[in-house]
């Protein structure tokens, strides 16, 4: 028998339960659908701003009670084969670290909302009453894609994952470290540390939540990647800052800058949120925050409305737009750097207090230039 809902949500990461708890708060029946079962293992570096927890309405001692939640006060910083530069943030936490698995699983819990876990996608049809009916299953008038970047959602609308943008691949791995490795490890739970590639084309990152410790490489060449995470993880474990014993598998995830995304974010009864619409920030691959925006800014449009026309979720991609700014791919003109003369500038300033300050951490990292998001309610 066919079950009918709302909203279908294709994904229960930070999007998806975004959308289904503020949908089901304004008497929406929704249905998150997610071929994992949570709390499910997701690879990411995991860190949140205060921004984020605002808008999520989290207290973070509260959270904290049962769940890692890692202060960050300072943040290390500098380009591989230089010296890094460490710049103290002050008394208040300027990030929180977290761990996926519990975040995710929180986040779904209170959501409110109906759930099918373990339910991969195999189908999606308009039915006779111009709904839709995903797996044959379930049916709704509408279809949000809360995927991430191989959501099958997007697929369905567009020409495929990855099919013509640009992507960034990662590697990481997060693990529990030994009491022993615990005490050598010359990493701070509150100082993470992110090392750029001296070609510009990723960075590495090696932060601490606790016992836990997290481990990665992201760059938009994914030919090399390999090879750069090696190349790192043993310069790091030369200087002693990581142990020298590490789970030997690394994990691979990817994701799509804003400023390189061109895919369709509506069609008719379907919208696309978070990282299935490649909404992460363009100079630190952040995806939560956008993640979360989009799906409150989705909402809103959806609750304003009766008619699920693409034309009528429009002003949903414009939300998008004038929050995040237009995008690289839209604009025509402009004067192009050179990669060469690039490389030359950065080298200098990431030995500088205040470009990895100011700049790296204040404004490509923690986004403190950006206000909260202006809700409706």
């Amino acid at each position: 028998m066919v079950q009918h809902y709302d909203a279908l949500i294709v994904g229960g990461g930070p999007a998806g339960s975004t959308m289904a708890r503020t949908l089901t708060q304004k008497g929406y029946r929704t249905l998150v659908v997610d071929k994992q079962t949570f709390p499910r293992d997701k690879t990411c570096a995991g860190w949140v701003t205060p921004a984020v927890l605002d808008v999520l309405d989290i207290d973070p001692q509260d959270y904290a009670r049962n769940n890692v939640m890692q202060p960050i006060h300072r943040f290390r910083i500098g380009m591989m084969g230089q010296d890094a530069v460490e710049n103290d943030h002050g008394s208040e936490p300027v990030s929180y670290g977290i761990r996926r698995c519990e975040f995710d699983h929180y986040l779904l819990e209170r959501s409110g909302s109906e759930r099918a876990e373990g339910v991969k996608f195999k189908s999606l049809e308009r039915t006779e009453e111009g709904e839709w009916c995903l797996n044959g299953e379930y049916q709704a008038p509408l279809v949000i894609g809360a995927g991430g970047h191989f959501c099958p959602v997007a697929s369905f609308i567009g020409e495929g994952p990855g099919s013509h943008e640009t992507a960034v691949t990662a590697k990481e791995v997060e693990f529990e470290m030994t009491p022993e490795q615990s005490e050598r490890c010359q990493v701070r739970g509150d100082t993470p540390e992110l090392w750029f590639c001296r070609d510009l084309q990723g960075y590495a990152w090696v932060f601490r939540k606790g016992n836990y410790l997290n481990i990665g490489l992201g760059r938009e060449d994914p030919d090399n990647l390999k090879n750069h995470l090696q190349d790192f993880v043993q310069g790091m474990q030369a200087e002693g800052r990581i142990p020298e014993e590490l789970p030997s598998k690394f994990k691979g995830h990817a994701y799509l800058l804003y400023d390189h995304a061109e895919r369709p974010l509506i069609d008719d009864g379907i919208l696309l949120i978070g990282d299935a619409a490649g909404l992460a920030y363009t100079q630190s691959g952040e995806g939560i925050r956008p993640a979360i925006e989009s799906a409150i800014m989705a909402a809103e449009v959806i609750e304003s409305t009766s008619d699920y026309s693409a034309a009528a979720l429009q002003p949903y991609a414009d939300r998008l737009r004038e929050r995040f700014g237009q995008k690289e791919v839209e604009k025509q003109g402009g004067l192009a750097i050179p990669e060469w003369a690039k490389m030359r500038v950065a080298a200098p300033l990431m030995k500088t207090h205040w470009f990895t300050k100011r700049v790296v951490t204040e404004r490509w990292f923690l986004h403190e230039h950006v206000p909260t998001l202006e809700t409706a309610s």
